[in-house]
């Protein structure tokens, strides 16, 4: 059976995280390509963790490296890009 996936709440917390990143870029004064390159990201990709899309309609799932280097970039914590609460991603979870 496959599991549920609570997208909606992901969704949401995408966008968040994308707000973040791109308040603390215009914040220091960058654009995005200067903070995708020194990243080691494309701009197009950074264009998209900063809507928090990955295509129309998908929220942005970038990997922790590329978290890590855009947090390391703006001179951020990871907890600055991806506050908690985090959504509980936890697929059908026994309670």
């Amino acid at each position: 059976m496959a599991k549920r996936r609570p997208e909606g709440a992901w969704a949401a917390y995408a966008r968040t995280v994308g707000t973040n990143i791109h308040r603390a870029r215009l914040e220091r004064g960058l654009s995005q390509e200067q903070v995708a390159y020194a990243a080691g990201l494309s701009r197009y990709t950074f264009q998209k963790f900063e809507k928090g899309e990955s295509m129309p309609d998908t929220p942005a799932n970038p990997s922790l490296r590329n978290i890590m280097a855009i947090a390391q970039v703006l001179g951020m914590t990871l907890d600055d890009l991806a506050p908690q609460p985090w959504p509980d991603l936890s697929a059908g979870r026994a309670e």
